[in-house]
């Protein structure tokens, strides 16, 4: 073979690398944008892909960072590519009802009542809702799916003196988001945003792996200057996130 037959040899097989991984990304693309593949859907392997496409593990591999990048997919360590689930996006000042978030963006609400307890005020309790040692005050502590994935976990506090109809609930089927949205009024709500690395137990529960990033969300309310609840919500990080539009003010 003459140098100017590599040459081109060398330049047909560069354009059809390119074309092939154009079309891989095309394929999944569509299959995902369809609907045909649905948030949640593991993509084929990577060796599956270089099967099907007789194509390199570099180019399987670029075509899954682009769709990753796009948020298309999500890439999980030993696990493999996943059809991305759409975040939600909350208002940062709104109170919100997580069951009611889920199901607006079309995905099946789960939840589970992880632990419950009645006990009088600790001084950890005092700090974190503001209340004075001994107050009754109700420990809970949950979980919320999206399409039977952990979205997060829900460790609150009610002071049982503001609300005492908290304990004819029964939180093992109704989340206390949900009935303290519908049932009890407040006049005053501070939210504190942050972040955190899944620990060992953490990722057990939201079923991640141990150090993803996690976005925190601390939340308590008060009614005419009386504590009503405090409530700290993990999520997973690439499921959630808080937006909030602003006017100038005067």
């Amino acid at each position: 073979m003459t140098a100017t037959s590599k040459s081109n040899a060398t330049k047909s097989d560069t354009n059809s690398g390119i074309a092939l991984y154009q079309r891989i990304r095309n394929d999944i693309e569509g299959r995902i944008l369809s609907g045909e593949w649905p948030p949640g859907h593991r993509v084929p392997f990577e060796h599956e892909l270089m099967d099907s496409y007789s194509c390199s593990r570099m180019t399987v591999n670029k075509v899954l960072s682009g769709l990753a990048a796009t948020g298309l997919v999500e890439r999980r360590r030993r696990a493999g590519s996943f059809v991305s689930r759409p975040k939600v996006h909350s208002a940062v000042l709104q109170i919100p009802d997580l069951k009611a978030e889920v199901e607006n963006r079309g995905e099946r609400y789960g939840y589970k009542l992880l632990d419950q307890q009645k006990r009088a005020a600790l001084r950890v309790d005092k700090v974190r809702l503001g209340v004075d040692l001994r107050t009754p005050v109700l420990a809970l502590r949950c979980r919320h799916d999206a399409a039977n994935e952990p979205f997060a976990l829900e460790d609150r506090l009610l002071n049982l003196k503001a609300v005492p109809d908290a304990l004819q609930q029964d939180f093992s089927t109704l989340p206390p988001s949900t009935w303290l949205v519908d049932h009890v009024p407040w006049t005053e709500a501070e939210h504190r945003i942050s972040a955190c690395n899944a620990d060992k137990p953490l990722a057990a529960v939201l079923k991640v792996d141990e150090g993803t990033a996690c976005l925190v969300v601390e939340r308590r309310t008060w009614r005419n200057g009386e504590p009503i609840t405090a409530v700290r919500l993990v999520h997973p990080g690439p499921l959630y996130d808080l937006m909030a539009r602003f006017t100038p003010s005067s």
